[in-house]
């Protein structure tokens, strides 16, 4: 791993990139929404421009490589790999879109900041190893500051229980994702993993989209359009690759206490862009919920 100085400060820059572009990804959403496009549509096209842009880096990074062609994959890893791209990407993906017809921007980064708690949860659970102590300390500090912020939202009807729920559910399949993929990445490749999860993911969800949807639907104003290119581009595409390069450079645990921070960084736009607002009680629940996150990411 690349240890220089200069490194590291591309590898922080790319970390930082990745979590203001993940964080960007609610507001664009509830951007598009007002044009009238619905969830699973709205997924569908992200997820089509995403495929294309995924592509293109691919078929490009496999002429500039050919002479090292890849290894083949296993059987059983191709049947991991569809079913980790539709968990992953497909089905979290729809989860949140929907969770986010009824949920702030804000408040749906918050809750699925929570994924890298479930995703320890769920790892001791499936390996059998208890939960290291400093982690067994953070717990209960994410839920408290979740508490913190979710009660006020509900009390001023900001969101239902239905579409926080979705959330939940979007960030719990994100946290299954992230526990089982480690071992078929290790043998499959970062890169090779991510394109083709995200492909199997946009197969999903194309097939999902033509069975519950005419084909005019399709048609959408142009806005509805550029948001989707907008979140392909600068909130999937780009993200994946700068984080994946990132921790290349600076390791997991950086780039995750790096990324942590991308739920504040979801709040101030959504100020700012949507004009949404936390009270004093959700801005400290929000700290303390970081808090937690960044004790479970660090090193």
């Amino acid at each position: 791993m690349p240890n220089s100085a200069q490194s590291i400060r591309i590898g922080v820059f790319l970390a930082a990139f990745a979590a203001t572009g993940f964080a960007m990804k609610g507001v664009f959403i509830k951007l598009a929404y007002p044009y009238g496009v619905d969830a699973v549509t709205l997924v569908m096209l992200r997820l089509m421009f995403a495929i294309a842009l995924l592509w293109m880096v691919r078929l490009w990074r496999l002429h500039a490589s050919s002479d090292a062609p890849e290894t083949p994959i296993a059987p059983l890893d191709k049947f991991k790999l569809f079913g980790l791209g539709l968990l992953g990407y497909y089905l979290s993906s729809v989860l949140d879109f929907i969770g986010l017809e009824t949920v702030s921007a804000s408040l749906e980064r918050l809750i699925l900041c929570l994924y890298p708690t479930f995703t320890v949860l769920l790892v001791s659970w499936f390996s059998g190893q208890p939960i290291p102590p400093k982690i067994k300390r953070a717990l209960p500090l994410t839920y408290l500051g979740m508490v913190l912020v979710l009660a006020p939202e509900l009390m001023n009807a900001h969101a239902d229980w239905v579409g926080i729920g979705f959330v939940v559910a979007s960030t719990l399949a994100f946290s299954l994702y992230m526990a089982w993929s480690p071992a078929v990445i290790e043998r499959v490749g970062s890169m090779r993993f991510t394109e083709l999860a995200l492909t199997v993911s946009g197969l999903g969800i194309l097939v999902h989209w033509l069975i519950s949807h005419p084909l005019s639907s399709v048609v959408q104003p142009w806005p509805v359009w550029a948001y989707a290119l907008t979140i392909a581009i600068f909130s999937t595409v780009l993200p994946v690759y700068a984080m994946t390069n990132a921790m290349k450079r600076i390791g997991a645990g950086r780039t995750a206490v790096i990324g942590s921070f991308g739920p504040v960084l979801s709040i101030v736009l959504s100020m700012g862009i949507l004009n949404e607002r936390l009270s004093a009680l959700q801005w400290l629940g929000a700290a303390i919920v970081l808090s937690g996150v960044w004790m479970v990411s660090k090193k």
